[in-house]
C-alpha cells in the first residue's frame, strides 16, 4: 500500500522546536566532539542505516537538524518518506562538518526513530481496513511538545488527523456531559457560544445517549467503548434518522478488532495506539573514515 506525500509544518514553526531540542542536548557545548575536533569545518561523511524493518518518517527533520548546525550539510535521502525499508538498508548519506554530524546525531536520530515507529504501526492499522470506506484517525494522546510531529507521522503511515487541539472543534466528552447534566444541555450551551462553522462531536456510551445526541443535532457522534453489536444498532439508528451525521468509533481498538469495527458501518475509527504503543524503529549513524 502506497502512502500519500505529507507536508511537514513550515520551517518557521519547526525551527523553534528543533533549536530548543538541540539546546537541551548540547547545553554548554559538545565536550567530546569539540575536544577531538579543533577545526569546526573539518569535513566528514556518514551513512544512516536501518537496523529493523519499518516505515521511514522524519528524514526531512533530520536534515533540518544538521542544517541548523551547518548550513552546508548535504543530506542525501535514499529512502523516500513513507517508504518501507529493511534491516541493514542504507537510508541516507550525509556530508558536512564533523562537528555538525556528531553534535546533531542524537537529536536527528531520536526524531526519525520515534516518527518512523509511529508511522510503521499506523500503517498496520490502516492496512487492516484499506478496502473499506472507514478512515483511521489519530487522537490528542500525544507526547507534550511533539504533537505536530507525531500527528505528521500518523499521516505518513496513512491515517487521517483528528483535531490538532482543543480549539479545532468541539468534542463533548463524558465529563462535560456530567457537569452539564446531560447531552442536550451540553450541546445547547456550547452551540450558543462557538463561532460558525465549528463542528460539534459528542461522545456516547449507550443507545439512549446516541438518540439524545441526534435529537440535539450533533454533527459527529462518537460510539465509545461499545460492543460491536451495539455499534451496529447505533449506526442503524443514526443513518435512519440523519444520514448527514458522521459516526466515529473509539475505545479499545486494536489490530485484531479494527476490521470488524469498520464493518459496522462507522465513518471513522480513532485510536491512540500508533502513538502510545509504537516501538521506535532502530536506526544508526555510521561515520566513514
Amino acid at each position: 500500500m502506497e502512502t500519500t506525500p505529507v507536508a511537514l509544518p513550515t520551517l518557521f514553526v519547526l525551527d523553534s522546536y528543533l533549536k530548543e531540542w538541540l539546546r537541551e542536548d548540547i547545553g554548554r557545548g559538545d565536550r567530546t566532539t569539540e575536544s577531538l575536533i579543533l577545526q569546526f569545518e573539518y569535513p566528514g561523511e556518514a551513512q544512516w542505516i536501518a537496523k529493523a524493518d519499518g516505515l521511514i518518517a522524519g528524514l526531512p527533520l533530520a536534515l533540518r537538524v544538521f542544517q541548523l548546525l551547518d548550513e552546508k550539510v548535504n543530506f542525501n535521502i535514499l529512502v523516500k518518506e513513507g517508504e518501507y525499508c529493511h534491516s541493514g538498508q542504507a537510508i541516507a548519506q550525509i556530508e558536512g562538518s564533523l562537528n555538525a554530524l556528531l553534535t546533531g546525531e542524537r537529536v536527528a536520530l531520536n526524531l526519525a526513530m520515534r516518527l518512523s515507529g509511529i508511522a510503521t504501526l499506523t500503517q498496520k492499522y490502516v492496512e487492516k481496513i484499506y478496502d473499506l470506506p472507514t478512515l483511521f484517525v489519530d487522537t490528542r494522546k500525544t507526547t507534550p511538545g511533539l504533537r505536530l510531529l507525531e500527528k505528521y507521522a500518523t499521516k505518513v503511515g496513512g491515517a487521517t488527523n483528528h483535531r490538532m487541539g482543543l480549539d479545532d472543534a468541539v468534542m463533548i466528552k463524558d465529563n462535560h456531559i456530567v457537569i452539564a447534566a446531560g447531552i442536550g444541555n451540553a450541546i445547547s450551551q456550547v452551540r450558543s457560544q462557538i463561532p460558525y462553522p465549528t463542528t460539534i462531536e459528542v461522545e456516547t456510551e449507550s443507545l439512549e445517549q446516541v438518540r439524545e445526541a441526534l435529537a440535539y443535532e450533533a454533527d459527529i457522534i462518537m460510539l465509545d467503548n461499545m460492543s460491536v453489536e451495539m455499534m451496529r444498532e447505533a449506526v442503524e439508528i443514526i443513518r435512519r434518522q440523519d444520514n448527514r451525521v458522521k459516526i466515529e468509533a473509539s475505545g479499545n481498538i486494536n489490530l485484531d478488532n479494527i476490521r470488524v469495527v469498520a464493518e459496522s458501518g462507522v465513518d471513522y475509527i480513532s485510536s491512540s495506539a500508533p502513538v502510545t504503543q509504537s516501538k521506535w524503529l532502530d536506526l544508526s549513524m555510521r561515520m566513514d573514515r
